[in-house]
């Protein structure tokens, strides 16, 4: 069965190791076969992973998209146990991860390092709402 893909006018995909570039008009896709394929708002670059869980989904990314990603694969371990070190309540999060990568699913545990990074994001909202002297929403100083 064809994976089925909708591109807005100028939408890129990533498929395997090549970028597709929708024109100016929606556009309908059907995929066959096996390779890696992430759209355009799905991928993180050095840049713009800059927080510790966008850092580990970049490493997930990497894994998903290159064969032999051993040096992604250490770069996750290592930053995968530091996150849990500093936010053990990811624990869950990170395993569901792990098991995802263990099982060769590593599209869907791109999914869960999505919920990683959500996760984090929370924690910071409440962590700055929670200090003295930062107002928090609705609040004004």
């Amino acid at each position: 069965m064809a994976l089925k893909v909708e591109l807005k006018p100028g939408e890129k995909l990533l498929v395997g190791n090549c970028i597709i570039t929708n024109s100016d008009q929606r556009t309908r896709l059907f995929i066959n076969g096996n390779a890696p394929i992430l759209r355009e708002k799905d991928i993180l670059t050095a840049e713009t992973a800059n927080t510790p869980a966008k850092r580990i989904y970049l490493a997930v990314q990497l894994m998903y998209i290159e064969e032999n990603s051993e040096r992604a694969t250490e770069s996750y371990n290592e930053m995968s146990r530091d996150f849990v070190a500093a936010v053990p309540s990811s624990l869950p999060i990170i395993d569901q991860i792990n098991n995802e990568i263990l099982t060769g699913s590593l599209y869907k545990a791109l999914k869960a390092s999505q919920r990683l990074i959500e996760y984090e994001q929370d924690l910071l909202k409440h962590a700055s709402a929670r200090r003295p002297g930062v107002p928090t929403d609705g609040e004004s100083r």
